[in-house]
């Protein structure tokens, strides 16, 4: 029954495509990500589509499609940050966008949550990246957009296309407009040294590293700093913020070091617990983030780029089978 369904889908589209009608992709938000669809569908140039969700008393959700979507390319975009009902959303819209025959359904997913677990870094825990790549793949998507993975390999979890998008597209030209003299980019642990060293190629300044030990999960036990931040205006790199615990430590070191200042870049701004009155009351003089996360309050020290222009250029690309290689360089 599913694959008779499939292929006469198929033949309408064929069909359609024969005669130069082939039907208009359609672009539809999770609730997490409402204001980002609204920009991006506004970029892409065509309207959001029409999605209602029904609530259960005891929390269950159900969402629904109010128009056709029979033999479209379908983008639902969501960011899969916690709570898990982001993620139980994204994959009740890619299973209901399958069972409704859409052609082709790619999941937008600006921030791809759950992707500090992509290995085994202790006996008996689970590699969640890995279950939530395949969850994505069994609920129907045929095609992943993201953007500053937090580990690349996580690309490799997929037997579907991804495309990794690189924030550095939009970060890059705010940091030029600053023109600061003494430019250095600094990673604030080990694993992100790949990445601040590809911005310092990009803005042809000096690199220094942070070399952090952990107590537990996002508690540091200890600080150092490899590299001479004396003198200079300093730029962490990283891919996301959540406690804001190591940011502001590396910011303290940094400026009794002799940093003449220190600002951050971070794509996803998670911001859980104290993180606000963290950035708040740190030596950081700016902390610029995208908006693949919706703030949860206004700071007078965040500063965000929207994601909106990048993600709707490779969505169409992507509808008009273009090459996106451009976008996956830092």
């Amino acid at each position: 029954m599913c694959y008779a369904n499939q292929r006469i889908t198929f033949v309408i589209y064929y069909q359609l495509q024969m005669s130069g009608q082939t039907p208009q992709p359609k672009i539809f938000a999770c609730k997490q990500s409402q204001e980002l669809a609204k920009a991006i569908a506004k970029a892409f140039g065509i309207p959001l589509g029409n999605v209602i969700t029904s609530t259960y008393s005891d929390g269950e959700f159900q969402p629904s499609f109010e128009e056709s979507v029979r033999g479209s390319r379908v983008f639902i975009i969501g960011s899969t940050f916690p709570n898990s009902d982001h993620l139980m959303e994204m994959l009740l819209m890619l299973d209901a966008a399958k069972r409704a025959s859409a052609r082709h359904i790619t999941a937008v997913l600006p921030y791809f949550g759950w992707a500090r677990q992509d290995r085994k870094d202790k006996p008996r825990v689970p590699i969640a990246a890995k279950l939530v790549a395949k969850m994505l793949e069994t609920a129907g998507a045929t095609r992943i957009i993201t953007m500053d993975l937090h580990a690349d390999q996580i690309q490799g979890f997929f037997e579907k296309p991804v495309d990794h998008l690189f924030a550095s597209t939009i970060f890059l030209p705010y940091l030029r407009s600053l023109n600061l003299d003494n430019l250095t980019i600094a990673s604030p642990d080990m694993g992100g040294s790949k990445r601040a060293y590809a911005y310092s190629k990009a803005l042809s300044s000096d690199v220094v590293i942070c070399y952090k030990q952990r107590a537990k999960a996002n508690v540091i036990e200890h600080m150092e700093l490899i590299g001479d931040v004396a003198g200079k205006n300093v730029v962490l790199v990283d891919d996301m913020v959540d406690t804001a615990g190591t940011l502001t430590k590396a910011a303290d070191v940094m400026m009794e070091r002799g940093a003449l200042s220190v600002r951050a870049i971070c794509t996803h701004p998670i911001l859980s617990g104290e993180a606000y009155a963290r950035i708040e009351n740190s030596q950081l003089l700016e902390l610029i983030v995208t908006d693949s996360i919706p703030l949860r309050q206004d700071s007078s020290k965040i500063k965000v780029l929207s994601c909106a222009d990048l993600f709707a250029d490779v969505m169409v690309r992507v509808n008009e089978n273009e090459s996106i290689s451009s976008k996956f360089i830092m």
